[in-house]
């Protein structure tokens, strides 16, 4: 897997996201979300910015399937909702290669927030997908996986990462 082992703390900004959100396991979760979000697509494409999922694993799982679009839509598909989403500061790890990975590389970095003592804040945590899967190579997709740290700047290592 070529995950990133020094994660890079960045500045998330504000987004215009349109979503579908669903609250279960992520196994089931995750691809029915972007199988409707992807139905509704063509209804939306003349102002997608990019891809992005964004979810939250406590108290309970929710994901949000969701494109970062221009500005705020007038109207909406049915089961698509809107929020103006804050950003902010995050440690950003990257992924380079399948989407299959992301599972495993998600549980790689919970493990190292975990090992270094790291807490989240209580926000959204976001999988950005850099290029597109229909003109790029399995293998050089890639997908930035942001973390909502607290006290991001402040973080002292004691555990390497291990991917």
């Amino acid at each position: 897997m070529n995950l990133i082992e020094t994660p890079e703390i960045i500045d998330w900004p504000e987004m215009h996201y349109v979503y579908v959100e669903k609250v279960g396991l992520f196994q089931e979760t995750a691809p029915a979300a972007w199988e409707e979000m992807h139905a509704h697509i063509p209804e939306i494409v003349p102002h997608i910015s990019h891809h992005a999922a964004l979810y939250k694993v406590e108290p309970q799982m929710i994901y949000r399937a969701g494109l970062g679009v221009d500005d705020r839509p007038d109207m909406l598909p049915p089961g698509v909702k809107y929020t103006l989403f804050a950003g902010g500061k995050y440690k950003q790890f990257t992924l380079t290669g399948s989407y299959a990975q992301l599972p495993e590389a998600c549980g790689l970095v919970f493990g190292w927030l975990e090992a270094n003592n790291i807490q989240l804040r209580d926000e959204f945590c976001i999988e950005n997908y850099v290029n597109n899967p229909r003109s790029t190579p399995e293998e050089e997709l890639i997908t930035q996986i942001l973390m909502p740290v607290a006290n991001p700047g402040l973080i002292t290592i004691t555990q390497p990462f291990k991917a």
